[in-house]
């Protein structure tokens, strides 16, 4: 009788080895809607909205996310996570009926928490390194406390809505990052306004809670690689020629082409 695949398996293991790795302890996801988020723009782009009589959102990126881990008081391996979000949005602004657009770009705040289990260990991690190994002391040790990770992709606007500014009681946001403020032309926030812009996002996230840790695990061999590179370049058209003719940039999917079918185990489509 044949052995079975565990057994196979079990013999092809060559050793078990130790490794320094991160591994999650904890980890949620999200589905948010943020309603009502005031867009807080700079000098150029608020005179632009303050003249606009319609607005429309061209798009939203995440251009910066601050994250903050403390520990959560009489509860032993659980940490707080604060989660600061940071959403560029891109505007046509018109400020008559039948006009081109032009361009006003904006910036919005969210903040999220969540708690999740990290568990314990405070320990100071030293490490050599050339740098270091010239200088009369070490250089500062790290922690093994937990990281909070956060992926995200760039959220949906939903609606958008413009606005009188006394008709809005949502403050502005003035404290930016400088990743955000060194790619303005203009950091000046106007103190006075005449029109206001409120949005509404969805937003898909996954926090996760990771330590180091050293992990055992079973050695299966050395990564190999078994192609050899391609260092041929004298002849971009023989290149060319191999690479193969976009159909989907041409043909767009059909719906019921996205839709996958199950596999039939034995059987042959008629």
């Amino acid at each position: 009788m044949p052995e079975s695949t565990a057994e196979n398996c079990e013999r092809r293991i060559k050793e078990a080895v130790c490794i320094d790795t991160k591994r999650i302890f904890d980890s949620c996801v999200s589905k948010d809607c943020l309603e009502d988020l005031r867009v807080t723009f700079f000098g150029p782009s608020q005179r632009l909205i303050d003249e606009a009589v319609t607005v429309k959102c061209r798009d939203c990126t995440i251009k910066a996310v601050g994250i903050d881990v403390e520990e959560v008081p009489f509860n032993r391996g659980f940490y707080s996570v604060t989660i600061n979000f940071y959403f560029k949005l891109r505007f046509d602004t018109y400020s008559a009926p039948c006009t081109v657009p032009r361009m006003a770009e904006g910036y919005a705040h969210f903040e999220k928490k969540c708690i999740l289990y990290g568990s314990d260990g405070d320990v100071k991690i030293f490490t050599s390194n050339p740098v270091s190994e010239h200088l009369d002391c070490p250089e500062a040790p790290q922690y093994s406390n937990p990281v909070a990770k956060v992926q995200a992709v760039d959220p949906v606007v939903l609606s958008t809505d413009i606005i009188e500014c006394c008709d809005c009681h949502i403050p502005c946001v003035t404290s930016f990052p400088r990743s955000i403020l060194k790619n303005c032309e203009d950091t000046v926030i106007p103190t006075e306004c005449t029109k206001a812009v409120v949005v509404t996002l969805g937003l898909f996230s996954i926090v996760q809670m990771e330590r180091d840790v050293q992990l055992l695990i079973p050695a299966y061999d050395y990564c190999i690689p078994d192609r050899e590179c391609n260092c041929n370049t004298t002849s971009p058209c023989e290149t060319f020629r191999k690479i193969e003719f976009p159909v989907d940039e041409f043909f767009p999917v059909d719906k019921d082409d996205r839709t996958c079918k199950p596999c039939k185990n034995g059987e042959d489509d008629d």
